[in-house]
Parts: C-alpha cells; sequence; structure tokens
C-alpha cells in the first residue's frame, strides 16, 4: 500500500512556529535552557526550531546540543546487524538548565528512556520536558508523555510514521505507511 500524507509542508511550517511559540510562553528568552535533538532524526527538528527561534522570534544565544543514544538504549544488543552510532554534539552542561529533549516521533518512548539516561553524563538539570513533532499516543512501553506536541497520530500496530526534511530531501512531509 502506498504511503499516505499526514502533513504537508506547510502543516509542519505552522506546527513548528506553535512550538516555538510553546517553547517562549513556558521559558521566556530560553536563557536557561538547553534544547537537546536526538541523534539521528531529532536534530532535523532541533535545527529548525533553533533556526526559527533566532530568525522570526528573534531569540539570540541558544543554546543546544546533539545528542547519541544508541548505546544506551536497552535493545542495543538485540540487533543482527552492527549499529552505527551517530556523534553527540554535547559542548554545554545542563547542570541547573531546564532541558527539552527534542525529537521527530515519540513511539514506545524507549528512546527517551535512554536520552534520559544519557543526560546524566551532561549534569543534573533542573527539570527535562519533551518536545515532538509526532506523538504516537496509543503505542507507548514506557509511561512516557510529552510536554510539548505538534500532532498526535494513532496508527496500527505496524504502520510506520515516517518524517522526511528538507535538509535532506526536496521538502518537508509526514507520511503514515500502512501495514
Amino acid at each position: 500500500m502506498s504511503p499516505k500524507i499526514l502533513l504537508s509542508t506547510k502543516k509542519i511550517e505552522v506546527i513548528l512556529n506553535r512550538l516555538a511559540c510553546q517553547l517562549i510562553e513556558k521559558h521566556r528568552d530560553l536563557s536557561n535552557v538547553v534544547l537537546v535533538g536526538l541523534q539521528p532524526r531529532g536534530i532535523f527538528l532541533l535545527d529548525r526550531l533553533v533556526s526559527l527561534l533566532e530568525t522570526d522570534y528573534g531569540i539570540e544565544k541558544i543554546v543546544f546540543g546533539k545528542l547519541d543514544i544508541t548505546f544506551f538504549r536497552d535493545d542495543f544488543r538485540r540487533f543482527d546487524k552492527t549499529l552505527a552510532a551517530s556523534s553527540s554534539e554535547m559542548d554545554v552542561t545542563i547542570e541547573d538548565k531546564s532541558v527539552v529533549i527534542i525529537d521527530d516521533v515519540l513511539f514506545t518512548g524507549r528512546s527517551i528512556r535512554a536520552a534520559l539516561t544519557a543526560l546524566d553524563t551532561y549534569g543534573r538539570p533542573c527539570d527535562i520536558q519533551l518536545l515532538v513533532l509526532i506523538d504516537r499516543r496509543f503505542s507507548r512501553d514506557l509511561p512516557i508523555q510529552p510536554d510539548y506536541i505538534g500532532v498526535q497520530v494513532d496508527a496500527l500496530q505496524g504502520d510506520r510514521v515516517k518524517v522526511e526534511w528538507k535538509a535532506e530531501n526536496q521538502e518537508d512531509v509526514v507520511y503514515i505507511e500502512k501495514k
């Protein structure tokens, strides 16, 4: 079955602006916030939000990092093939900061659990929040819920939600592939 478009470029643009405004409403100038994009897919959302916050909303000196969670995953030894890790770009401390973990799709919650463990290496934040573009809300294995949600998607087990970004393809678009 061919993929169905869930979000067009225009809808994604509106959602990104809404998420940026929610971050500003909660944290004002983001001076005590560290935005952390999860490798490999969450960094595209992070990059877009940072660009939007700086250019359209005039927020200066946004502190952010890119976190690889490969070796913190609970399933990392269960794959037949060797996993390829991405590089972490976390040249920041999160000590006493508000941390916003950013990922494209929240599915089972296991990646976020791994991110929480990986963040221990960088200090003790005052709080941690979660921002996702897509929340597959009925697929959770762990009690993890996002604080900032682009859109909630009700997909059947086995369906695949795929986010494509302009940085790696021609346009921003979200598809669902039915099983």
